[in-house]
Parts: structure tokens; sequence; C-alpha cells
């Protein structure tokens, strides 16, 4: 086991890493790649002589908006994956995905909202986010309190409320969509998802989330395996289901609303970069937990990167690109698996 994690975590970071840098190093400013990293090598602390060389323009592009741009698409990438995982775990189905609970809806009902009535700039920059964040929260509370029946949730029910709710506020998205005027351009942008001019504090905000919901999924990855098992024999096995399932589901859920809330809806990442690795590394979540973070990351960088440059300098929806990338990938997956199986020859 730990010589797979070795294996396989340092490829991960690997491919990480040249991501990164291939993302950094492109751009439509006429940046040349050399004076790009010649720019981040002077902006170190020690260094700090980027001004003396380039202008005030160039350093920005460079340190204020294609880093802290890229940073924000990793630590997106990673809330998604992390929380598909999650998803896919508790309720014991690899087609789950971070909407399956209708988080996104219930953060889109809040950020359509906020713009509907022109208060986006009510809190400054964090009005949209603050009230996404929260009305995807809310609507956790609703889903479960939709499906807890005595003390316990039922995954059939908890998947159907979630359908249910998320359905529900969908239309009351649309419904704010048709009645909108001068901005729904806006709402549609922010449902379609976005990184675009965000900075270093919304990657702020994202950070702790990751760091604290790693560890933690991390330690609930054996349980999980369990679940795979089924309830009542994790149950056997010594395992509290009730509280693992709310604990996890709750996590995922913050880590959803939160990337949710600064990116706006993009999907596909939490469904497709879970799936994609169970099928490379195995089912043994020990593994998928950690690496869903790093895969994730990578494939919102790739995806963020794409959205920059195909039709530049106009820049393309994030949420569309993710979807244009992942419902391809996804179902080459999905048939190769089903004919693998047996299932689906016909196809």
């Amino acid at each position: 086991m730990r010589r797979k994690m070795i294996a396989y975590g340092g490829a991960a970071m690997l491919l990480l890493f040249v991501i990164i840098v291939i993302s950094l190093s492109l751009g439509s400013s006429g940046i040349s790649i050399v004076d790009v990293w010649r720019i981040l090598w002077l902006s170190l602390p020690f260094n700090d002589e980027a001004t003396l060389h380039y202008s005030a323009g160039e350093v920005a592009i460079v340190t204020q908006i294609r880093l802290s741009r890229v940073l924000l698409a990793a630590l997106v990438g990673a809330c998604l994956a992390l929380a598909g995982v999650g998803f896919q775990g508790v309720l014991r189905n690899p087609l789950a995905d971070p909407y399956t609970l209708g988080v996104a809806s219930g953060s889109s009902v809040g950020a359509a909202f906020v713009i509907l009535m022109g208060y986006q700039m009510l809190l400054g920059l964090w009005t949209i986010p603050l009230v996404a964040f929260t009305t995807g929260i809310v609507t956790l509370l609703a889903v479960i309190g939709l499906a807890r029946y005595k003390g316990t949730m039922q995954i059939q029910t908890l998947v159907l409320a979630g359908v249910i709710i998320q359905s529900f506020l969908g239309s009351f998205v649309s419904l704010m969509v048709a009645m909108s005027n001068g901005v729904v351009n806006e709402i549609l942008f922010w449902i379609m998802g976005s990184i675009a001019m965000k900075n270093w504090e919304h990657a702020a905000l994202l950070l702790p989330f990751v760091f604290i919901a790693l560890p933690i999924l991390m330690y609930y990855s054996r349980t999980l395996n369990l679940f795979t098992l089924g309830e009542r024999e994790a149950s056997y096995m010594g395992v509290d289901v009730e509280r693992s399932k709310l604990v996890v589901l709750v996590l995922c859920t913050l880590l959803t609303a939160a990337a949710v809330s600064v990116s706006g809806v993009i999907g596909f990442v939490g469904l497709v970069v879970p799936h994609l690795l169970r099928l490379m590394v195995g089912p043994d979540y020990r593994l998928l937990v950690p690496l869903s973070a790093v895969g994730g990351a990578i494939y919102m960088i790739m995806a963020d990167t794409t959205a920059r440059l195909v039709l530049s300098p106009r820049e393309l929806p994030l949420g569309v690109v993710t979807a244009l990338i992942g419902a391809p990938i996804f179902t080459y997956l999905l048939v190769k698996r089903n004919k693998r199986e047996g299932g689906v020859d016909s196809l």
C-alpha cells in the first residue's frame, strides 16, 4: 500500500507540476515564456527586483493574475474532486457527483437572487460567495431533513430528496433568469462557471477547506472501504454508520459549496476524476482520496488553460469547457466499463 501511494502520488505530483508550468507559461498578453519565469524568479521575497526589469503591468499579469488563477483553479478542482469521491463512497455509487444533493442549485439560487436584486457589492467582493455558500448549506440541511426517518438516513431517500430539491431550486434559477433584464448575462455567466476576475483572496478562502477536508476524508477512507460491503456489514465491523455518513456528507457539501461560491457551477470534475482514478488505481479509498485532490487540481488547471486560450483574447466559460472535456471522457469510460462487464455489448 505504501509503495503504491509513493508511486502513484509521486507521478500525480509530477504531472501537476508540469501542468502548472505549462499553464503559467501560456497566455494572450504577449509575455514570452522566458520573461514569465524571470518575473516569477525576480518576484521571490529574497529577490523582489521584478519591477526594476519589467513594467508594473507585466509583473501584475504574471504574479497577480496568472499565478493566483492557477492556484485557484487547483483548489476548486481539488474541492470538487474530493467532494465527488466522498459522495461516491457514502452513496456507494460511482456515478454520484458533488451536485447529487442539490448543493449547486442551492448556491445558484442565492447567487442569482443577489445579482437580480443588484446587491452584488453589498459586502464587497465577498457578497456573492457568502450568499452562495450559505444557501448551499441550507440546501444540505433541507435534504438531510427530508431524508431522515427515525434517526437514520436511507441512501435511496437521500438521493431522491437531493434530486427533488435540485429540480425545485433549479426552477427558481430559471425563473430569475427569465425575470432579469440588464443582468441576465451576469447571472448566466455565473451559472456557467468561471474563475476570471478572481484573485488571491478567493484562493485564500478555499485553502483552509482543502487543508482541513483532505486529512478528515483520509481518516474516513477505511470507513468508505467498508461501506462498499454494505451499511449493515460496516456496522458489524464497528463503524458508526450514521455518524460517518453525516460527517462525510457535511464535509463534502462544504467543499462543494465553497468551490461553487467562488467559481460558479462547474460540472463533471467530481464525477470524472474519481471515476477515472478508480479505473486506474482500483477502488481503495486510501488511494482514491488523496489522488482525487491532485487529479481534480490537474483537471481544472487544464480546463481553465483551455478556456483562456482557445478563443483568445475572448474566454470561454469554465463550466462549458469542463463539460465539453468531461462528458466524452466519461461516456468513453462508461461504455468501456459496460462492455468489459458484458452489460451493453450492443453498443
